[in-house]
């Protein structure tokens, strides 16, 4: 859902803070996008993936550490205002991390979980910013699909890296230094007792 239209007014940051908690506001080329906030099947796809990552990359436990991964960061570049899923910064970009609500420095990886309400606005307009605020790489989770899509931006464009999906473990670029158990990323069964 877009508020105000391009028509009347470009969106501020107030018309943001006026949302109610239960929804996801961005401004994209001045215009206010409200989205609901992720089903459960998005949450869970996003949630596991940071648990994923953020052992071996955030913290260095069985990983090489290195980098800085939040869930909805809110991402301050130039005029947009966005929110994608997860993110991520290297260390050696961020080596000390900002006290503020937002971040105005663009990350290193985004990635986007696609839902039916957030999938074209993904694709298209929020690709194509974080593609000229150079982030170098981006990827687009599909629980519906069980597929991640990983693009890394090249001179002109985006340069798709590879699309995982199935079971077992894959190595996903830029993380690609630890395999990921992807089937684990769409399985809702809780996990087998101990003996």
């Amino acid at each position: 859902m877009a508020l105000p239209s391009a028509k009347s007014r470009p969106a501020t940051y107030e018309d943001i803070l006026r949302l109610p908690e239960n929804v996801v506001g961005e401004i994209i080329d001045g215009e206010l996008i409200v989205s609901p906030r992720p089903a459960s099947r998005h949450a869970l796809a996003s949630s596991l993936i940071g648990g994923e990552l953020a052992g071996p990359f955030h913290r260095g436990r069985g990983g090489p550490g290195g980098w800085v991964i939040l869930d909805e960061p809110e991402l301050h570049l130039g005029a947009q205002v966005l929110v994608p899923d997860l993110a991520g910064w290297r260390r050696e970009r961020m080596p000390t991390y900002p006290d503020a609500a937002w971040f105005a420095l663009a990350p290193d990886w985004v990635c986007e979980v696609l839902s039916p309400s957030t999938a074209v606005v993904d694709r298209t307009r929020k690709q194509n910013i974080y593609r000229e605020h150079g982030v170098p790489w981006l990827w687009f989770v599909d629980p519906a699909a069980r597929t991640i899509e990983v693009l890394n931006r090249a001179e002109h464009g985006w340069m798709v890296a590879g699309t995982f999906g199935g079971e077992g473990e894959k190595r996903i670029p830029p993380f690609d230094a630890v395999a990921i158990d992807i089937g684990a990323l769409w399985d809702i069964s809780p996990p087998p007792s101990a003996p």
